[in-house]
């Protein structure tokens, strides 16, 4: 039985039960609202003490891993950035058992040398939103997780082997600016984010960055370049149909190199995202409210109170 925190209601399922558990975890953005080559899949939906997940976590096997997809704005793309429940999302992730997440992004380029149909792995986040969660902690515990490097280079490595092996152009480093939406920024913004160097635009992948960091799981982001930013003497004449066109390529390159990636995955973690907390929580385990100690115990478990 799962914990009285996290319920599973499946498909065809009228009671609770133990959960399926994955390795890797896939979060589809805007144009990838399924996962090709699944197979032995199940949909189970998770309430987690942060509330409802985009979307019903598609369960089953890619390339002989075990895998859970998530449609990050949920099938039918009906939740905009700003209203998407990252902490739910990340959460139920962890309580399927993935220690490691392939995030998906659609992204506008803020560089001539980021092409559309490219693909970037950006190792740097900007944050540029205003309205936004983006911790599991507060409520009466306090902790600070290193975050200098936000992207696990372990998994960065092999999604970049993985572009290669598939025949896709990929970027590996680079700064992702992550900005509020859901409007696309002004010209004179643009124009900001292109003289502080920044590489690519979107408006997702930073939050969950930084919880599955709290969580400790690995995360990487493969940026899909879909078009220039509004910076581009061109822009304009770019039709919503060219987009499409370019966004629809984009998710079939991805789904490539997600099973690549899948299929080439290290056994074990060799990298520090995994001990990501061992040091970063400061308050008193005595001094943390119990309600909060019940909320957090998946990740907090790990961690007992050190002896005095």
């Amino acid at each position: 039985m799962p914990d009285s925190s996290c319920i599973i209601t499946g498909v065809s399922h009228s009671k609770r039960e133990a959960l399926p558990q994955a390795e890797i975890g896939i979060i589809g953005g805007s144009g990838l609202y399924a996962m090709p080559g699944l197979s032995k899949t199940k949909e189970v939906r998770i309430r987690t003490p942060f509330g409802q997940p985009s979307d019903a976590y598609v369960l089953g096997t890619l390339t002989g891993g075990k895998v859970a997809f998530l449609a990050r704005h949920g099938r039918g793309h009906r939740i905009l950035p700003t209203e998407l429940n990252f902490r739910a999302n990340i959460y139920g992730f962890k309580r399927l058992g993935v220690d490691r997440i392939v995030s998906i992004s659609a992204v506008g380029s803020l560089k001539e040398e980021h092409k559309p149909l490219e693909f970037l792995i950006p190792d740097q986040f900007v944050d540029r939103t205003r309205h936004r969660v983006d911790t599991f902690f507060g409520n009466g515990i306090v902790a600070h997780i290193g975050f200098a490097d936000p992207i696990c280079p372990e998994l960065a490595r092999t999604v970049e082997i993985a572009c290669k092996k598939v025949g896709v152009i990929a970027k590996r480093g680079g700064t992702y600016l992550c900005m509020e939406g859901p409007q696309f920024s002004t010209k004179a913004e643009s124009n900001l984010y292109r003289s502080w160097g920044m590489d690519v635009i979107g408006m997702t992948n930073l939050q969950e960055a930084k919880l599955a960091r709290e969580a400790e799981i690995c995360y990487v982001t493969i940026a899909m370049v879909t078009d220039y930013d509004c910076w581009h003497p061109h822009h304009d004449s770019v039709s919503v149909d060219q987009i499409v066109a370019v966004l629809l390529k984009n998710a079939e390159n991805a789904c490539n190199v997600v099973r690549e990636t899948v299929a080439s995955m290290p056994k074990e973690r060799s990298c520090k995202c995994g001990s990501a907390l061992a040091h970063a929580i400061l308050t008193e385990r005595s001094k943390i409210p119990l309600a909060t100690r019940n909320k957090l115990k998946l990740i907090l478990n790990k961690y007992p109170q050190p002896s005095k």
